[in-house]
């Protein structure tokens, strides 16, 4: 197990030829999701088609993101910048599409088979004379998962395993942000103690989009809201070294040594990549494993005025989206 570099909400796209089934599901999937339903397969595969080159763009702006970190430019600032200029343009993309496998017009295989240079996640949707087809499907590599409608508990069934796909850390991304940390920084976040750790402190804190770098070590993170955190990460080798800088900028001993300690930590590099004129300041740490801690974290506030703020939010998206229709 290893925590994500880069995750964040994507959308979900139903086709299935029958009306009321989509209904059911505009009513119970969650409200915190990105919903769009479909009960023609071309007007799907065709919206579909228009996204490859969104998910190019995008990866191409992290891509450059990195390209000015290796120049000389921080990582923070520029993540902060991105989210701000992007608004919510990449909370419309899809990251699962769940299709019927039996429609009159389109087998559900065929629909899928259709999109090409779409690189999200597919589950199918069988009956029960469907089941072998679903299966062989699924050993070559078409679909992700199947479900047979007659499932009992389906609605639960579907969910969670649409949020386990959408929780999958897009591979792209991975490797665009494995850049950015050391080989000793990505080993840790590796460890199943520190991944399950921080997996639980993003749930805790209700982040929607989080990266993980490594210069600074830290996780930035959005909140649903456009609220901006950042979780400084040191390693236990390294808090000898923030110590003694805290020392140099005229802490006190008991802070000082609170630090070396690694019961609280100081945000410098933070406001250093800020630009900022105020002073960094020691919050209390804890550690993200067993005794001997190898890791240690803090959580820090960023600004509102840096990151993308409400009317950029995720949560302003979804109401913008108005009532889940069906698309014809």
């Amino acid at each position: 197990m290893s925590f994500a570099l880069y995750r964040r909400p994507g959308g979900v796209i139903f086709l299935d030829d029958d009306r009321d089934y989509l209904e059911m599901l505009a009513e119970v999937m969650p409200l915190g999701w990105y919903v769009r339903l479909f009960l023609r397969p071309v007007a799907c595969i065709d919206l579909m088609l228009r996204e490859p080159p969104q998910w190019e763009a995008d990866a191409w702006i992290q891509q450059e993101i990195i390209k000015r970190w290796r120049e000389g430019a921080s990582l923070i600032p520029q993540i902060l910048q991105y989210w701000r200029e992007d608004g919510s343009a990449r909370f419309a993309l899809t990251r699962v599409c769940v299709v019927d496998y039996s429609m009159p017009a389109m087998s559900g295989l065929r629909a899928l088979s259709e999109l090409t240079g779409w690189s999200g996640s597919r589950i199918l949707l069988t009956g029960r004379a469907d089941e072998q087809l679903a299966v062989s499907a699924f050993n070559r590599g078409l679909i992700d998962q199947f479900i047979p409608k007659q499932s009992p508990e389906i609605r639960l069934r579907l969910t969670d395993a649409i949020q386990s796909l959408r929780q999958l850390p897009d591979a792209r991304h991975q490797q665009i942000w494995r850049a950015t940390l050391t080989r000793e920084q990505h080993a840790l976040l590796c460890e199943p103690a520190i991944a399950q750790a921080l997996e639980n402190l993003s749930i805790r804190q209700g982040w929607i989009e989080h990266v993980v770098i490594g210069a600074p070590f830290g996780v930035l993170a959005l909140d649903p809201k456009g609220g901006v955190s950042w979780l400084q990460l040191e390693p236990a080798e390294k808090l000898r070294e923030l110590a003694e800088m805290a020392e140099s900028q005229g802490w006190n001993a008991s802070t000082v040594q609170d630090i070396r300690a690694g019961k609280r930590l100081l945000d410098l590099e933070l406001q250093l990549a800020l630009g900022s004129a105020q002073q960094a300041q020691p919050r209390q740490a804890f550690a993200m494993d067993d005794e001997p801690a190898r890791l240690y974290a803090s959580l820090f506030s960023v600004p509102d005025d840096l990151g993308p703020g409400f009317m950029k939010s995720h949560e302003r998206f979804l109401a913008t989206c108005g009532e889940r229709q069906l698309q014809d």
